[in-house]
Protein backbone atom coordinates (compact mmCIF):
# COMPACT_ATOMS: atom_id res chain seq x y z
CA UNK A 1 0.00 0.00 0.00
CA UNK A 2 1.09 3.60 -0.64
CA UNK A 3 0.84 6.79 1.36
CA UNK A 4 -2.20 8.71 0.15
CA UNK A 5 -3.47 12.27 -0.13
CA UNK A 6 -7.26 12.54 -0.06
CA UNK A 7 -8.89 15.34 -2.08
CA UNK A 8 -12.45 16.23 -1.12
CA UNK A 9 -14.37 17.35 -4.21
CA UNK A 10 -16.67 20.37 -3.88
CA UNK A 11 -17.33 20.62 -7.60
CA UNK A 12 -14.40 22.63 -8.97
CA UNK A 13 -13.28 21.91 -12.51
CA UNK A 14 -9.73 22.30 -11.17
CA UNK A 15 -10.04 19.38 -8.73
CA UNK A 16 -8.56 16.87 -11.16
CA UNK A 17 -5.58 19.17 -11.74
CA UNK A 18 -4.75 19.03 -8.02
CA UNK A 19 -4.70 15.22 -8.24
CA UNK A 20 -2.50 15.24 -11.32
CA UNK A 21 0.02 17.61 -9.77
CA UNK A 22 0.30 15.40 -6.71
CA UNK A 23 0.66 12.26 -8.83
CA UNK A 24 3.55 14.03 -10.64
CA UNK A 25 5.31 14.01 -7.26
CA UNK A 26 5.05 10.19 -7.33
CA UNK A 27 2.53 10.30 -4.49
CA UNK A 28 -0.80 8.48 -4.73
CA UNK A 29 -3.98 10.53 -4.26
CA UNK A 30 -7.72 10.02 -4.61
CA UNK A 31 -10.64 12.34 -5.29
CA UNK A 32 -13.75 11.58 -3.24
CA UNK A 33 -17.06 13.46 -2.80
CA UNK A 34 -17.03 15.87 0.15
CA UNK A 35 -20.10 14.15 1.63
CA UNK A 36 -19.02 10.54 1.08
CA UNK A 37 -15.36 9.96 1.82
CA UNK A 38 -13.20 7.59 3.80
CA UNK A 39 -10.04 8.41 5.74
CA UNK A 40 -7.87 5.34 6.38
CA UNK A 41 -4.50 4.59 7.93
CA UNK A 42 -2.71 5.36 4.64
CA UNK A 43 -4.23 8.87 4.38
CA UNK A 44 -1.40 11.27 5.23
CA UNK A 45 -3.19 14.51 4.41
CA UNK A 46 -6.46 15.98 3.12
CA UNK A 47 -7.07 18.76 0.58
CA UNK A 48 -10.36 20.68 0.27
CA UNK A 49 -10.95 21.68 -3.36
CA UNK A 50 -12.48 24.75 -4.89
CA UNK A 51 -16.19 24.96 -5.75
CA UNK A 52 -18.67 26.89 -7.90
CA UNK A 53 -20.63 27.52 -4.68
CA UNK A 54 -20.21 30.41 -2.27
CA UNK A 55 -19.76 29.48 1.40
CA UNK A 56 -22.67 31.85 2.04
CA UNK A 57 -25.09 29.87 -0.15
CA UNK A 58 -27.83 27.90 1.59
CA UNK A 59 -26.78 24.84 -0.43
CA UNK A 60 -23.05 25.34 0.18
CA UNK A 61 -21.19 22.02 0.63
CA UNK A 62 -20.49 21.36 4.32
CA UNK A 63 -18.02 18.52 4.94
CA UNK A 64 -17.69 16.74 8.26
CA UNK A 65 -14.08 17.44 9.23
CA UNK A 66 -14.32 16.10 12.79
CA UNK A 67 -11.97 13.20 12.07
CA UNK A 68 -9.60 15.28 9.92
CA UNK A 69 -9.00 18.75 11.36
CA UNK A 70 -6.26 18.63 14.03
CA UNK A 71 -5.82 14.92 13.20
CA UNK A 72 -4.35 15.05 9.68
CA UNK A 73 -2.61 17.89 7.83
CA UNK A 74 -5.36 19.85 6.08
CA UNK A 75 -5.09 22.24 3.11
CA UNK A 76 -8.01 24.32 1.86
CA UNK A 77 -7.77 25.69 -1.69
CA UNK A 78 -10.04 28.60 -2.74
CA UNK A 79 -13.52 27.46 -1.55
CA UNK A 80 -11.77 25.08 0.84
CA UNK A 81 -9.86 28.00 2.38
CA UNK A 82 -13.03 30.10 2.57
CA UNK A 83 -14.90 27.26 4.27
CA UNK A 84 -12.19 26.85 6.92
CA UNK A 85 -12.31 30.60 7.59
CA UNK A 86 -16.09 31.08 7.46
CA UNK A 87 -17.13 27.96 9.37
CA UNK A 88 -14.69 28.45 12.25
CA UNK A 89 -15.41 32.07 13.12
CA UNK A 90 -14.09 34.22 10.26
CA UNK A 91 -15.98 36.20 7.64
CA UNK A 92 -16.28 35.72 3.88
CA UNK A 93 -17.84 38.50 1.80
CA UNK A 94 -18.55 39.05 -1.91
CA UNK A 95 -15.55 40.57 -3.71
CA UNK A 96 -15.93 44.14 -4.86
CA UNK A 97 -14.81 42.83 -8.25
CA UNK A 98 -14.55 39.17 -9.20
CA UNK A 99 -10.91 38.21 -8.65
CA UNK A 100 -9.90 36.18 -11.65
CA UNK A 101 -6.50 35.87 -13.28
CA UNK A 102 -2.87 36.61 -12.50
CA UNK A 103 -1.68 38.20 -9.26
CA UNK A 104 1.61 38.39 -7.37
CA UNK A 105 2.39 37.56 -3.76
CA UNK A 106 3.61 40.87 -2.29
CA UNK A 107 4.05 39.19 1.11
CA UNK A 108 5.27 35.64 1.66
CA UNK A 109 6.17 34.14 5.05
CA UNK A 110 9.07 32.05 3.82
CA UNK A 111 9.61 30.68 7.32
CA UNK A 112 6.30 28.88 7.03
CA UNK A 113 6.69 25.28 5.89
CA UNK A 114 4.04 25.67 3.14
CA UNK A 115 6.02 28.48 1.47
CA UNK A 116 9.54 27.19 2.02
CA UNK A 117 11.71 28.32 -0.94
CA UNK A 118 8.78 30.20 -2.55
CA UNK A 119 9.95 33.56 -3.89
CA UNK A 120 8.51 36.96 -3.04
CA UNK A 121 6.38 38.43 -5.91
CA UNK A 122 5.83 34.99 -7.41
CA UNK A 123 2.84 34.84 -9.77
CA UNK A 124 -0.35 33.05 -8.65
CA UNK A 125 -3.75 32.46 -10.26
CA UNK A 126 -6.93 33.76 -8.64
CA UNK A 127 -10.42 32.49 -9.48
CA UNK A 128 -13.09 33.44 -6.95
CA UNK A 129 -16.08 35.70 -6.44
CA UNK A 130 -15.78 35.91 -2.63
CA UNK A 131 -12.99 37.22 -0.41
CA UNK A 132 -11.93 36.18 3.07
CA UNK A 133 -12.49 39.48 4.90
CA UNK A 134 -11.68 38.30 8.42
CA UNK A 135 -9.97 35.28 9.98
CA UNK A 136 -10.31 33.97 13.55
CA UNK A 137 -7.77 35.11 16.16
CA UNK A 138 -5.86 31.81 16.06
CA UNK A 139 -5.26 32.12 12.30
CA UNK A 140 -2.14 33.87 10.95
CA UNK A 141 -1.67 35.36 7.48
CA UNK A 142 1.23 33.77 5.60
CA UNK A 143 0.80 35.30 2.11
CA UNK A 144 -0.87 38.34 0.54
CA UNK A 145 -1.33 39.96 -2.86
CA UNK A 146 -1.92 43.65 -3.57
CA UNK A 147 -5.71 43.18 -3.57
CA UNK A 148 -6.08 40.10 -1.36
CA UNK A 149 -4.62 40.63 2.11
CA UNK A 150 -5.58 37.14 3.32
CA UNK A 151 -4.03 35.29 0.37
CA UNK A 152 -3.02 32.35 2.57
CA UNK A 153 -3.16 31.51 6.26
CA UNK A 154 -2.20 28.89 8.84
CA UNK A 155 -4.08 27.93 12.00
CA UNK A 156 -1.76 28.27 14.96
CA UNK A 157 -0.95 25.03 16.75
CA UNK A 158 -2.19 22.72 13.99
CA UNK A 159 -1.17 21.69 10.47
CA UNK A 160 -4.16 23.37 8.83
CA UNK A 161 -3.64 25.82 5.95
CA UNK A 162 -5.77 27.80 3.54
CA UNK A 163 -4.76 29.42 0.24
CA UNK A 164 -7.06 31.70 -1.74
CA UNK A 165 -5.38 31.06 -5.11
CA UNK A 166 -4.94 27.88 -7.18
CA UNK A 167 -1.50 26.24 -6.86
CA UNK A 168 -2.49 23.44 -9.23
CA UNK A 169 -2.78 25.56 -12.39
CA UNK A 170 0.02 26.37 -14.79
CA UNK A 171 -0.20 30.14 -14.17
CA UNK A 172 0.79 29.76 -10.51
CA UNK A 173 4.51 29.67 -11.21
CA UNK A 174 5.61 27.99 -7.98
CA UNK A 175 2.40 26.05 -7.36
CA UNK A 176 4.16 22.70 -7.72
CA UNK A 177 6.67 23.76 -5.07
CA UNK A 178 3.84 24.67 -2.69
CA UNK A 179 2.14 21.31 -3.20
CA UNK A 180 5.49 19.57 -2.84
CA UNK A 181 6.03 21.36 0.49
CA UNK A 182 2.60 20.23 1.66
CA UNK A 183 2.69 16.64 0.38
CA UNK A 184 6.33 15.67 0.97
CA UNK A 185 7.33 17.85 3.92
CA UNK A 186 4.19 18.58 5.92
CA UNK A 187 2.37 15.28 5.22
CA UNK A 188 5.67 13.36 4.90
CA UNK A 189 4.38 11.13 2.08
CA UNK A 190 6.84 8.69 0.55
CA UNK A 191 7.19 9.37 -3.23
CA UNK A 192 6.90 5.72 -4.30
CA UNK A 193 3.88 5.87 -6.64
CA UNK A 194 5.64 4.93 -9.94
CA UNK A 195 4.75 2.95 -13.08
CA UNK A 196 6.90 0.05 -11.89
CA UNK A 197 5.25 -0.03 -8.46
CA UNK A 198 1.79 0.21 -10.05
CA UNK A 199 2.52 -2.72 -12.38
CA UNK A 200 3.85 -4.88 -9.56
CA UNK A 201 0.97 -4.19 -7.17
CA UNK A 202 -1.72 -4.41 -9.88
CA UNK A 203 -0.53 -7.78 -11.19
CA UNK A 204 -0.51 -9.15 -7.63
CA UNK A 205 -3.98 -7.70 -7.00
CA UNK A 206 -5.37 -9.18 -10.23
CA UNK A 207 -3.95 -12.59 -9.44
CA UNK A 208 -5.45 -12.47 -5.97
CA UNK A 209 -8.85 -11.24 -7.18
CA UNK A 210 -9.27 -13.44 -10.27
CA UNK A 211 -7.38 -16.59 -9.28
CA UNK A 212 -7.73 -19.27 -11.95
CA UNK A 213 -10.99 -17.92 -13.41
CA UNK A 214 -11.34 -16.77 -17.02
CA UNK A 215 -11.62 -13.16 -18.14
CA UNK A 216 -12.87 -11.58 -21.33
CA UNK A 217 -11.76 -8.07 -22.24
CA UNK A 218 -13.13 -5.69 -24.81
CA UNK A 219 -10.34 -4.19 -26.86
CA UNK A 220 -10.96 -0.87 -28.56
CA UNK A 221 -7.66 -0.24 -30.33
CA UNK A 222 -6.77 2.52 -27.89
CA UNK A 223 -4.05 2.77 -25.28
CA UNK A 224 -6.33 2.14 -22.27
CA UNK A 225 -7.69 -1.25 -23.27
CA UNK A 226 -4.31 -2.25 -24.72
CA UNK A 227 -2.51 -1.57 -21.42
CA UNK A 228 -5.28 -3.30 -19.47
CA UNK A 229 -4.92 -6.36 -21.74
CA UNK A 230 -1.16 -6.65 -21.26
CA UNK A 231 -1.47 -6.24 -17.48
CA UNK A 232 -4.08 -8.99 -17.36
CA UNK A 233 -2.04 -11.22 -19.64
CA UNK A 234 0.94 -10.90 -17.30
CA UNK A 235 -1.31 -11.67 -14.34
CA UNK A 236 -3.44 -14.57 -15.63
CA UNK A 237 -1.88 -15.63 -18.96
CA UNK A 238 -4.05 -17.88 -21.13
CA UNK A 239 -7.12 -17.30 -18.95
CA UNK A 240 -7.55 -13.95 -20.76
CA UNK A 241 -9.54 -13.78 -24.01
CA UNK A 242 -9.69 -10.41 -25.78
CA UNK A 243 -12.59 -9.43 -28.01
CA UNK A 244 -12.22 -6.66 -30.57
CA UNK A 245 -15.63 -5.54 -31.82
CA UNK A 246 -16.17 -3.78 -35.13
CA UNK A 247 -19.07 -1.55 -34.14
CA UNK A 248 -19.09 0.21 -37.50
CA UNK A 249 -18.04 3.42 -35.75
CA UNK A 250 -14.26 3.02 -35.91
CA UNK A 251 -11.85 5.01 -38.06
CA UNK A 252 -11.14 4.01 -41.65
CA UNK A 253 -9.45 0.58 -41.87
CA UNK A 254 -8.99 0.55 -38.10
CA UNK A 255 -10.57 -2.85 -37.50
CA UNK A 256 -8.25 -5.00 -39.68
CA UNK A 257 -5.12 -2.96 -38.92
CA UNK A 258 -5.51 -2.98 -35.14
CA UNK A 259 -6.63 -6.61 -35.05
CA UNK A 260 -3.40 -7.56 -36.80
CA UNK A 261 -1.26 -5.49 -34.40
CA UNK A 262 -2.84 -7.19 -31.39
CA UNK A 263 -2.06 -10.63 -32.76
CA UNK A 264 1.53 -9.48 -33.21
CA UNK A 265 1.63 -8.73 -29.46
CA UNK A 266 0.77 -12.34 -28.65
CA UNK A 267 -2.66 -11.56 -27.23
CA UNK A 268 -5.47 -14.09 -27.67
CA UNK A 269 -7.87 -11.92 -29.71
CA UNK A 270 -11.23 -12.73 -31.27
CA UNK A 271 -12.62 -10.29 -33.87
CA UNK A 272 -16.39 -9.73 -33.99
CA UNK A 273 -18.15 -7.96 -36.88
CA UNK A 274 -21.19 -6.35 -35.22
CA UNK A 275 -21.68 -3.31 -37.46
CA UNK A 276 -25.30 -4.07 -38.31
CA UNK A 277 -26.25 -4.57 -34.66
CA UNK A 278 -24.93 -1.12 -33.75
CA UNK A 279 -26.44 0.63 -36.77
CA UNK A 280 -29.83 -0.89 -35.97
CA UNK A 281 -29.56 0.12 -32.30
CA UNK A 282 -28.71 3.71 -33.29
CA UNK A 283 -31.38 4.10 -35.97
CA UNK A 284 -33.18 7.47 -35.67
CA UNK A 285 -31.47 8.39 -32.38
CA UNK A 286 -30.17 11.96 -32.26
CA UNK A 287 -29.76 12.67 -28.52
CA UNK A 288 -26.10 12.23 -27.43
CA UNK A 289 -26.92 10.51 -24.14
CA UNK A 290 -29.31 8.12 -25.86
CA UNK A 291 -26.58 7.31 -28.40
CA UNK A 292 -24.13 6.46 -25.62
CA UNK A 293 -26.68 4.31 -23.82
CA UNK A 294 -27.67 2.48 -27.02
CA UNK A 295 -24.01 1.78 -27.81
CA UNK A 296 -23.33 0.67 -24.24
CA UNK A 297 -26.29 -1.70 -24.25
CA UNK A 298 -25.28 -3.17 -27.61
CA UNK A 299 -21.70 -3.71 -26.39
CA UNK A 300 -23.09 -5.56 -23.40
CA UNK A 301 -25.31 -7.70 -25.66
CA UNK A 302 -22.33 -8.55 -27.88
CA UNK A 303 -20.13 -9.44 -24.93
CA UNK A 304 -22.90 -11.47 -23.34
CA UNK A 305 -23.18 -13.51 -26.53
CA UNK A 306 -19.41 -13.94 -26.82
CA UNK A 307 -18.97 -14.79 -23.14
CA UNK A 308 -21.23 -17.79 -23.54
CA UNK A 309 -18.81 -19.11 -26.16
CA UNK A 310 -15.96 -19.05 -23.63
CA UNK A 311 -16.40 -21.80 -21.09
CA UNK A 312 -16.32 -20.66 -17.46
CA UNK A 313 -15.78 -16.97 -18.24
CA UNK A 314 -16.41 -15.18 -14.95
CA UNK A 315 -15.05 -11.66 -15.48
CA UNK A 316 -15.43 -8.79 -17.94
CA UNK A 317 -12.36 -6.52 -17.98
CA UNK A 318 -12.58 -2.91 -19.14
CA UNK A 319 -10.12 -0.11 -19.82
CA UNK A 320 -11.86 2.38 -17.54
CA UNK A 321 -9.52 5.18 -16.39
CA UNK A 322 -9.82 7.75 -13.62
CA UNK A 323 -11.32 10.63 -15.66
CA UNK A 324 -14.09 8.23 -16.79
CA UNK A 325 -14.86 7.48 -13.16
CA UNK A 326 -14.72 11.13 -12.06
CA UNK A 327 -16.89 12.44 -14.90
CA UNK A 328 -19.50 9.74 -14.28
CA UNK A 329 -19.96 10.50 -10.57
CA UNK A 330 -22.61 13.04 -9.64
CA UNK A 331 -23.57 13.85 -6.08
CA UNK A 332 -24.95 17.02 -4.58
CA UNK A 333 -22.09 19.51 -4.84
CA UNK A 334 -19.14 17.68 -6.50
CA UNK A 335 -18.33 17.85 -10.17
CA UNK A 336 -21.53 17.39 -12.13
CA UNK A 337 -21.87 14.49 -14.53
CA UNK A 338 -20.82 15.85 -17.92
CA UNK A 339 -21.64 12.67 -19.83
CA UNK A 340 -22.16 9.01 -19.16
CA UNK A 341 -19.47 6.47 -20.02
CA UNK A 342 -20.58 3.11 -21.32
CA UNK A 343 -17.75 1.32 -19.55
CA UNK A 344 -18.31 2.74 -16.06
CA UNK A 345 -20.56 1.07 -13.55
CA UNK A 346 -22.32 -2.26 -13.23
CA UNK A 347 -23.63 -4.84 -15.64
CA UNK A 348 -27.19 -6.12 -16.06
CA UNK A 349 -28.17 -8.88 -13.65
CA UNK A 350 -28.69 -11.38 -16.48
CA UNK A 351 -24.97 -11.30 -17.18
CA UNK A 352 -23.05 -13.68 -14.98
CA UNK A 353 -19.83 -11.62 -15.29
CA UNK A 354 -18.07 -9.58 -12.65
CA UNK A 355 -16.24 -6.39 -13.65
CA UNK A 356 -12.50 -5.85 -13.29
CA UNK A 357 -10.96 -2.48 -14.19
CA UNK A 358 -7.15 -2.54 -13.77
CA UNK A 359 -6.66 1.12 -14.77
CA UNK A 360 -9.54 2.85 -12.99
CA UNK A 361 -7.15 4.82 -10.73
CA UNK A 362 -4.89 6.15 -13.51
CA UNK A 363 -4.96 9.34 -15.57
CA UNK A 364 -4.25 9.04 -19.30
CA UNK A 365 -0.62 10.16 -19.07
CA UNK A 366 -0.06 7.60 -16.30
CA UNK A 367 -1.58 4.87 -18.48
CA UNK A 368 0.92 5.75 -21.22
CA UNK A 369 3.85 5.59 -18.81
CA UNK A 370 2.69 2.20 -17.52
CA UNK A 371 2.26 0.98 -21.12
CA UNK A 372 5.79 2.09 -22.01
CA UNK A 373 7.14 0.27 -18.94
CA UNK A 374 5.28 -2.86 -20.09
CA UNK A 375 6.98 -2.65 -23.50
CA UNK A 376 3.84 -2.01 -25.56
CA UNK A 377 4.71 -0.69 -29.08
CA UNK A 378 4.87 3.09 -29.28
CA UNK A 379 2.40 3.25 -32.16
CA UNK A 380 -0.27 2.00 -29.74
CA UNK A 381 0.97 3.93 -26.70
CA UNK A 382 1.05 7.26 -28.54
CA UNK A 383 -2.27 6.96 -30.35
CA UNK A 384 -4.64 9.83 -29.78
CA UNK A 385 -7.53 9.09 -27.42
CA UNK A 386 -10.63 7.94 -29.26
CA UNK A 387 -14.07 8.02 -27.62
CA UNK A 388 -15.68 4.71 -26.66
CA UNK A 389 -18.82 5.47 -28.71
CA UNK A 390 -16.55 6.18 -31.67
CA UNK A 391 -17.74 8.28 -34.57
CA UNK A 392 -21.33 8.12 -33.29
CA UNK A 393 -20.65 11.15 -31.10
CA UNK A 394 -18.75 12.93 -33.87
CA UNK A 395 -21.78 12.72 -36.14
CA UNK A 396 -24.27 15.23 -34.82
CA UNK A 397 -27.78 13.98 -35.41
CA UNK A 398 -28.84 10.50 -36.50
CA UNK A 399 -26.35 7.82 -37.54
CA UNK A 400 -26.34 6.12 -40.93
CA UNK A 401 -23.68 3.95 -42.62
CA UNK A 402 -23.35 6.62 -45.33
CA UNK A 403 -22.58 9.36 -42.80
CA UNK A 404 -20.06 7.11 -41.06
CA UNK A 405 -18.27 6.39 -44.33
CA UNK A 406 -18.16 10.09 -45.23
CA UNK A 407 -16.71 11.02 -41.83
CA UNK A 408 -14.19 8.17 -42.00
CA UNK A 409 -12.84 9.60 -45.25
CA UNK A 410 -12.61 13.13 -43.81
CA UNK A 411 -10.96 11.87 -40.62
CA UNK A 412 -8.44 9.77 -42.54
CA UNK A 413 -7.29 12.78 -44.58
CA UNK A 414 -7.01 14.94 -41.45
CA UNK A 415 -5.12 12.42 -39.29
CA UNK A 416 -2.76 11.40 -42.10
CA UNK A 417 -2.06 15.07 -42.78
CA UNK A 418 -1.09 15.60 -39.13
CA UNK A 419 1.27 12.63 -39.34
CA UNK A 420 2.78 13.70 -42.67
CA UNK A 421 3.62 17.15 -41.32
CA UNK A 422 4.93 15.91 -37.93
CA UNK A 423 2.04 17.48 -36.05
CA UNK A 424 0.34 14.31 -34.80
CA UNK A 425 2.59 13.82 -31.74
CA UNK A 426 2.37 17.53 -30.89
CA UNK A 427 -1.42 17.30 -30.52
CA UNK A 428 -3.10 15.42 -27.66
CA UNK A 429 -6.26 14.54 -29.59
CA UNK A 430 -7.66 15.34 -33.01
CA UNK A 431 -10.70 14.35 -34.98
CA UNK A 432 -13.38 15.52 -37.39
CA UNK A 433 -17.04 16.20 -36.64
CA UNK A 434 -19.88 15.95 -39.15
CA UNK A 435 -22.36 18.76 -38.53
CA UNK A 436 -26.11 18.36 -39.08
CA UNK A 437 -26.26 21.33 -41.45
CA UNK A 438 -25.64 22.06 -45.10
CA UNK A 439 -24.16 25.16 -46.64
CA UNK A 440 -24.15 26.80 -50.04
CA UNK A 441 -21.00 26.45 -52.11
CA UNK A 442 -19.76 26.74 -55.68
CA UNK A 443 -18.02 23.92 -57.55
CA UNK A 444 -17.34 24.06 -61.27
CA UNK A 445 -19.49 27.17 -61.69
CA UNK A 446 -22.42 25.29 -60.16
CA UNK A 447 -24.21 25.94 -56.90
CA UNK A 448 -23.83 23.20 -54.27
CA UNK A 449 -25.72 22.58 -51.04
CA UNK A 450 -23.63 20.09 -49.12
CA UNK A 451 -22.36 19.08 -45.69
CA UNK A 452 -20.10 20.94 -43.24
CA UNK A 453 -17.34 19.28 -41.22
CA UNK A 454 -15.51 20.73 -38.23
CA UNK A 455 -11.92 19.85 -37.44
CA UNK A 456 -10.93 19.60 -33.77
CA UNK A 457 -7.44 19.42 -32.22
CA UNK A 458 -6.58 20.02 -28.58
CA UNK A 459 -3.53 20.18 -26.33
CA UNK A 460 -3.96 18.49 -22.97
CA UNK A 461 -2.39 16.08 -20.49
CA UNK A 462 -5.31 13.99 -19.32
CA UNK A 463 -8.40 15.39 -21.06
CA UNK A 464 -9.82 16.98 -17.91
CA UNK A 465 -8.89 20.40 -19.27
CA UNK A 466 -7.76 21.21 -22.81
CA UNK A 467 -6.68 24.12 -25.00
CA UNK A 468 -7.39 24.23 -28.73
CA UNK A 469 -4.26 23.50 -30.75
CA UNK A 470 -2.81 26.40 -32.73
CA UNK A 471 -2.20 24.43 -35.92
CA UNK A 472 -0.50 26.35 -38.74
CA UNK A 473 -2.92 28.22 -41.00
CA UNK A 474 -1.13 26.81 -44.06
CA UNK A 475 -1.71 23.25 -42.83
CA UNK A 476 -5.41 23.89 -42.16
CA UNK A 477 -5.79 25.45 -45.61
CA UNK A 478 -4.23 22.39 -47.31
CA UNK A 479 -6.33 19.92 -45.32
CA UNK A 480 -9.52 21.87 -46.01
CA UNK A 481 -8.73 21.86 -49.72
CA UNK A 482 -7.99 18.11 -49.74
CA UNK A 483 -11.20 17.25 -47.87
CA UNK A 484 -13.42 19.32 -50.12
CA UNK A 485 -11.77 17.98 -53.28
CA UNK A 486 -11.65 14.32 -52.26
CA UNK A 487 -14.78 13.73 -50.16
CA UNK A 488 -17.94 13.97 -52.17
CA UNK A 489 -20.73 15.67 -50.23
CA UNK A 490 -18.57 18.14 -48.27
CA UNK A 491 -18.19 21.74 -49.37
CA UNK A 492 -17.16 23.53 -46.19
CA UNK A 493 -14.55 22.91 -43.46
CA UNK A 494 -14.35 24.86 -40.19
CA UNK A 495 -11.89 24.69 -37.26
CA UNK A 496 -13.02 24.55 -33.62
CA UNK A 497 -11.17 27.04 -31.39
CA UNK A 498 -12.99 26.28 -28.11
CA UNK A 499 -11.17 25.17 -24.96
CA UNK A 500 -12.30 22.85 -22.15
CA UNK A 501 -13.85 24.25 -20.07
CA UNK A 502 -16.24 25.71 -21.06
CA UNK A 503 -16.56 23.40 -24.09
CA UNK A 504 -15.84 19.66 -23.99
CA UNK A 505 -13.35 18.00 -26.32
CA UNK A 506 -16.00 15.99 -28.10
CA UNK A 507 -19.07 17.78 -29.40
CA UNK A 508 -21.45 15.20 -27.92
Amino acid sequence: MHDKILILDFGSQYTQLIARKIRELNVYCEIQPYNHFQVDEFTKGVILSGSPFSVRDKEAPMPDLSNIKKVKPLLGICYGAQHLAHHFGGEVLPSAHREYGRANLEFVDQSNELFHSVQLNTQVWMSHGDTIAKIPDNYEIIASTKDVKIGAYKIKGESTYGIQFHPEVYHTNEGKKMLENYVLNICQCKPDWTPASFIESTIAELQNKIGNEKVILGLSGGVDSSVAAVLLQKAIGENLTCIFVDNGLLRKNEYPEVLESYKGMGLNVIGVDAKDLFYNALANITNPEEKRKAIGKTFIDVFDTESHKIENAKWLAQGTIYPDVIESVSVKGPSATIKSHHNVGGLPEYMKLKIVEPLRLLFKDEVRRVGAKLGIPLNLINRHPFPGPGLAIRILGDITPEKVQLLQEVDAIYIQGLKDENLYDKVWQAGAILLPIQSVGVMGDERTYEKVVALRAVDSTDGMTADWSHLPYEFLARISNQIINRVKGVNRVVYDISSKPPATIEWE
